[in-house]
């Protein structure tokens, strides 16, 4: 029997191999498109075995449908890391919203092909893991609607909002902006974008200024 201590070594060392391979996927998807992509490409540009990909992963499919699964997975941790973090200072749930906002520039600046990828994914409808991405999309606009439910509740809101489409509006309104900055304006830094969708929502949100 292996010690725990070889057992989360191996543990270590197969995570760290599929993020290479989520890595060099992404990367080949984004440049090339899904059907063009290969297994042996993408075992190449990760640097293993043809192999190794089918250890864990089935499929390219498959490794796709977990590549989702790990960057939304990624993202609503970080909006729930923005949030939390607010609160521990005492900041209000707007503060919080904003902190959200941050989280998302920065996960976007950090993760640019995996945020192009998933936004067009999101316009198919023709795809097996469809039904993946809608549960991983809502578990990450989910967080941003704790946080107005909670404004709400605590009256920083008006009780006019739709809680749904606003916390829906909130995370699209930063995937689109961040992309567009990213392809079409990229000489602005993410301290001004930041401020650019801080003023909408301390405008249209909260109803300040």
């Amino acid at each position: 029997m292996e010690s725990s201590s070889t057992t989360a070594a191996g543990g270590g060392r197969r995570e760290a191999t599929r993020q290479k391979l989520y890595e060099a996927a992404v990367t080949l998807i984004a440049e090339q498109g899904f059907s063009a992509t290969t297994v042996d490409e993408i075992a190449e540009r990760a640097g293993v075995a043809k192999g190794t990909v089918y250890y864990n992963f089935a499929s390219k499919s498959v490794l796709f449908e977990e590549l989702l699964r790990h960057g939304v997975g990624l993202l609503t941790a970080s909006l729930r890391e923005a949030a939390e973090g607010t609160a521990r200072d005492g900041g209000s749930k707007v503060d919080a919203l904003d902190a959200m906002i941050r989280a998302g520039l920065v996960f976007i600046d950090r993760y640019p092909a995996f945020t192009q990828l998933y936004v067009a994914e999101l316009w198919r409808t023709n795809r097996a893991w469809q039904s993946t991405l809608m549960v991983v999309r809502q578990q990450a606009v989910a967080v941003v609607e704790g946080v107005l439910r909670d404004a709400l509740a605590e009256g920083e809101l008006s009780d006019e909002i739709d809680i749904p489409l606003t916390a829906a509006a909130l995370v699209g309104m930063v995937l689109v902006a961040a992309l567009d900055w990213q392809a079409f304006q990229p000489e602005r830094s993410l301290d001004d974008v930041h401020a650019a969708l801080s003023r909408l929502l301390q405008g249209r949100v909260s109803g300040r200024g």
